[in-house]
């Protein structure tokens, strides 16, 4: 998923208002705030994005760590499908 303004908007400013179509920044209206520039915006939804790409990443491995620890323990595949529905 990527990062929309609106996301950006309000990870600097929760109580921002705004109204933003198709994610494009010329056609933000700041409706209680000052416009925050579009350098700012930017780089706050490449701050975002590395944030929730890390998460993924990190998410995806450990479901594959955990899966092989339960493995190292003695559980069959079948078994850990059964109890946590995770297949590799």
């Amino acid at each position: 998923m990527s990062i929309s303004y609106a996301q950006a908007i309000l990870a600097i400013n929760p109580n921002a208002e705004v109204h933003v179509i198709d994610d494009d920044y010329d056609q933000i209206t700041w409706l209680n705030i000052s416009a925050i520039d579009k350098a700012t915006l930017d780089a706050k939804k490449i701050e975002l994005q590395t944030a929730e790409d890390d998460e993924a990443s990190n998410w995806e491995a450990n479901k594959t760590s955990g899966n092989q620890k339960l493995l190292d323990l003695g559980l069959t595949q079948a078994e850990i499908k059964a109890v946590i529905g995770f297949s590799p």
